[in-house]
């Protein structure tokens, strides 16, 4: 059968939904443990960072766009990589999402499991169990439909956008702008400038939700205008509160209490939350962060599963990962395959370097994004050239401003993937 015609999942989200998906699945991990670490490296100056982030992040979330809203389908830069470059490229994007991505995923349930133990009191022996109880149930949530997933969703990131907003509020009336002096500190173990590239890069990945909306392509009403809207409110809204949040945090807690509060653990906001003295604002924002987690814990298994979806129609993995349900509105295999990779990692207990691989990962995916999005012809080009070449030329900086330790294993992930390429196109070939 070919990949035309493949079943295809019906198309039941409309703008709103698509907004609130991509807040769901960026709003999590960033604004609650990637604002700590940058502080660390950088100091103050992560404000700077989160706003350099952003720009890179709308040149990128702009792209994603005109190509989601031109090719329509489930796979997100995979299927774009495909269409308009070459097969190598397009394996490459899927491939490096599903590491990344399968990494936030682990990361965001041992966080969830990590913040209500430390709620709760308990230290964390029972994290493992708990982050694979979760995975459980949003798995099955997922397996009943995205209409179910996106009323799960808007619920979710409801609370998290209202408990972070009393903490700008609340915490905003004890500002000090003393916190912020001096601008660039940070440990200075890489000097300023390369600091700040570092931070940035990895306040990149925490606006990296957006790709969530891209990989709906298929499940979106009316995608060339729904698309590009959903994205940009998204990353708006997005950028409002993660300045917001850092400059409340920072004037009120400082860089150096938020750095080693991260290193050692600890809910970072949750603590800041707790100096301003405040009946019941750490339990909401502890709250928050806990609803954040299963937010992009959720998002997260549904891209992955469309991502994996694509690549199981074109036989870069088994077949059997791209049978819809009968209804036609989930991937069954490709969502239960992806919560075991997922529960897999989880496993573990420990992903120190996550976030970092994360970056790198990420940022080779939107390389090919942008680079995609070079080739739309011109009847279907939304946005000028030049904002695929600065989002091509930030993405391929920023990649190698992780440390060799991440990004030399990360290129050898790679290299193995498009072997696993060659023989998956002889295993699961269509006899002719």
């Amino acid at each position: 059968m070919s990949q035309s015609s493949q079943p295809m999942l019906k198309r039941q989200v409309g703008v709103v939904g698509a907004v609130m998906m991509g807040l769901g699945s960026i709003i999590g991990t960033g604004v609650f443990v990637s604002i700590g670490i940058s502080a660390g490296i950088i100091g103050p100056a992560v404000l700077l960072a989160i706003i350099v982030a952003a720009f890179v992040a709308i040149f990128n979330g702009l792209n994603s766009a005109q190509l989601a809203a031109s090719h329509p389908v489930s796979g997100g830069t995979y299927e774009y990589g495909y269409r308009y470059l070459n097969p190598v490229l397009g394996f490459t994007a899927g491939w490096t999402f599903l590491l990344a991505k399968s990494a936030s995923a682990a990361t965001a349930g041992l966080g969830f499991a990590g913040y209500l133990l430390t709620a709760a009191g308990q230290d964390g022996a029972l994290s493992v169990p708990l982050a694979l109880a979760a995975l459980v149930i949003l798995t099955l949530i997922i397996l009943g439909g995205i209409q179910r997933s996106n009323q799960v969703n808007i619920a979710i990131v409801s609370i998290t956008l209202f408990s972070l907003g009393a903490f700008v509020v609340i915490g905003g009336a004890q500002f000090n702008a003393a916190n912020l002096d001096p601008f660039f500190s940070g440990t200075q173990e890489q000097g300023p400038l390369a600091g700040f590239l570092h931070a940035t890069a990895l306040m990149f990945v925490a606006y990296t939700g957006y790709g969530r909306i891209a990989t709906l392509g298929e499940e979106v009403r009316e995608p060339r205008r729904t698309i590009p809207r959903a994205v940009i409110t998204a990353l708006l809204v997005t950028m409002l509160v993660y300045g917001l949040v850092a400059l409340v945090s920072l004037g009120t807690a400082g860089a150096a209490s938020l750095s080693q509060t991260t290193a050692a653990g600890a809910a970072p906001l949750e603590v800041t939350a707790r100096s301003f003295n405040v009946p019941g604002i750490a339990e909401l924002v502890t709250l928050g962060a806990l609803t954040a987690m299963l937010s992009v814990l959720m998002n997260l298994i549904l891209g992955l599963s469309r991502v994996l979806l694509a690549m199981g129609r074109r036989r870069d993995m088994p077949p059997v990962v791209a049978r819809l349900n009968a209804a036609g509105t989930t991937p069954t295999a490709a969502v239960i395959v992806m919560a075991c990779v997922i529960g897999l990692l989880m496993l573990t207990g420990s992903v120190k370097t996550t976030w970092s691989f994360s970056a790198f990962t990420v940022l080779i995916y939107y390389a090919i994004t942008n680079l995609a999005a070079l080739r739309l012809p011109p009847e279907q080009r939304l946005f000028p050239k030049f904002v695929a070449w600065c989002g091509l030329a930030a993405c391929l900086f920023l990649a190698f401003q992780v440390e060799a330790s991440i990004w030399l294993p990360g290129l050898a992930l790679i290299a193995g993937g498009l072997v696993w390429q060659q023989i998956a196109r002889r295993v699961f070939a269509v006899p002719a």
